[in-house]
């Protein structure tokens, strides 16, 4: 390892088998010069790469220090990435200022970023097998017995590999939805100007629509309807007013959000619509709503484990392709740090994520939605009705909310029995099935209020008490 002198720089390819583990320095420098060089190459790296990716110390560090930099918005440069190592205690060891010059100075270029960054990744993963490997030979060695538990012990390393690859990427709502419809239509772009309503009259009536730049947050308990609530501000944005909309969905696959939209669209059971018992006249409502939804500007991430910065980074890139008007993040809890937490507590960890997440708003000038889960103490109490001390780790998502929105759902917590019991002077009793409440309890720019909406279980999703016209049949 270089300490103190800058490093030679002459390439390094991958070597034959017997040799060094599969690397190529080469390529490894040429995505630290790239980021050097070039604010918009770290976008494009990031899905890519992890600092344990690359096989030279020294350039891992660098990327980790590239990431810190991004994740506190200040530009990645030679002179903030000297100053980030020395913070660090590592500038000298990786050969001080002049091998980041010396870097820059060989690379002048940052073409072909992604194409050196993919080299340094499928290398870091040929590694990683080859280390599984010797593993799995050692289990197969010792053997034993049970010849099961050996194997299932080989299939859990080789499947630890798979959860270490990089973070996925954006896939469209048309492309997830070409299985049903070969020529799903032209690509639109987004045409939104100012606000982005919800959807919900009442409720775009009370909010005025999500502003651009502000946090808003959906918080409810599991089983209430966050994420279906959110895909249809995803919806009604897209296909109502012509919007690009990015969905981080952390906790459902994308496949499973596109049957819930289409679900939604058609009107159609969801659960027959995955089993593929619909009629015809359901089946005509189905291509219709495949039409409708492929041209929808819908871009679905589902990356099980995702940062703000590579939230943020991912953003950034899907607005100068496509534009962008309204972020999704499906559910903030899910999130972590880019730096892991470390030691500190849940609550100073998911402060600097809403902090992020209202920093990124504000830096790309759009409005970000994204769900919160809420504690058991709603569940303790009654009438269960949400309010804000019932947000799990409060004080950072409330302060920094510009909006806070809970769903609220009687028929939740109360059968029809338990209804009529609390309520005997109402004729008939009415159990309010399907009626949910929007409570607006923190608006910052605005009124506070609750709304009333429709839930419709068998399609998962939200519509205004007015009913909308039945979708069109067709012969």
């Amino acid at each position: 390892m270089v300490t103190g002198q800058p490093a030679q720089l002459r390439p390094e390819r991958r070597p034959t088998a017997g040799g060094l583990p599969p690397h190529d320095v080469s390529a490894e420098q040429a995505v630290i010069a790239a980021l050097l060089l070039d604010p918009d190459a770290y976008p494009r790296v990031l899905p890519l790469l992890r600092p344990e990716d690359f096989f030279r110390e020294q350039h891992g560090w660098c990327y980790e220090a590239c990431v810190a930099l991004a994740d506190r918005a200040e530009p990645i440069t030679l002179p903030t990435l000297a100053h980030e190592l020395e913070r660090a205690g590592r500038l000298d060891t990786i050969g001080g200022e002049p091998y980041l010059a010396e870097l820059v100075g060989r690379h002048f270029t940052a073409a072909g970023v992604e194409a050196h960054a993919r080299i340094v990744a499928r290398d870091a993963l040929y590694r990683r097998l080859i280390q599984v490997a010797g593993q799995i030979a050692q289990t197969a060695y010792e053997g034993g017995p049970d010849a099961g538990r050996v194997i299932a012990a080989a299939e859990g390393l080789l499947l630890g590999i798979r959860s270490t690859e990089g973070a996925g990427d954006f896939e469209r709502l048309r492309d997830l939805l070409d299985q049903f419809l070969e020529d799903p239509g032209e690509d639109v772009e987004g045409e939104l100007v100012g606000e982005v309503r919800a959807g919900f009259m009442d409720f775009d009536q009370l909010t005025g629509g999500f502003k651009r730049g502000d946090l808003v947050i959906v918080a409810a308990r599991t089983g209430v309807g966050k994420s279906a609530l959110l895909l249809n501000f995803a919806r009604n944005a897209a296909v109502g007013q012509n919007g690009t909309v990015a969905v981080f969905a952390l906790e459902m696959s994308a496949e499973q959000l596109a049957m819930r939209l289409l679900s939604a669209e058609a009107d159609v059971d969801a659960t027959r619509l995955r089993l593929g018992m619909h009629t015809e006249v359901e089946e005509s409502r189905i291509m219709h709503a495949i039409g409708t939804l492929g041209e929808a500007a819908i871009f679905i991430d589902d990356s099980a484990v995702l940062s703000v910065p590579e939230i943020r980074a991912k953003s950034r890139r899907l607005q100068a392709e496509h534009g962008l008007d309204l972020v999704i993040v499906d559910y903030l809890q899910l999130l972590h740090s880019a730096t892991g937490g470390g030691s500190e507590n849940r609550a100073s960890e998911l402060g600097k994520i809403t902090r992020s997440l209202k920093e990124m708003a504000r830096e790309l000038e759009v409005p970000v939605v994204a769900a919160a889960q809420l504690s058991r103490a709603v569940e303790s109490r009654t009438p269960h009705i949400p309010m804000l001390s019932d947000l799990r780790e409060s004080g950072s998502i409330e302060q920094d909310a510009d909006i806070v929105t809970f769903i609220y759902r009687e028929d939740v917590y109360r059968t029809a029995e338990e209804w009529q019991d609390a309520h005997p002077d109402q004729p008939g009793g009415q159990h309010p099935s399907g009626i949910a409440q929007l409570i607006v309890a923190k608006h910052r720019n605005g009124p506070t209020g609750t709304v009333s909406v429709r839930f419709l279980d068998r399609t998962a999703s939200f519509q205004d008490l007015i009913l909308r016209e039945p979708p069109p049949e067709f012969e």
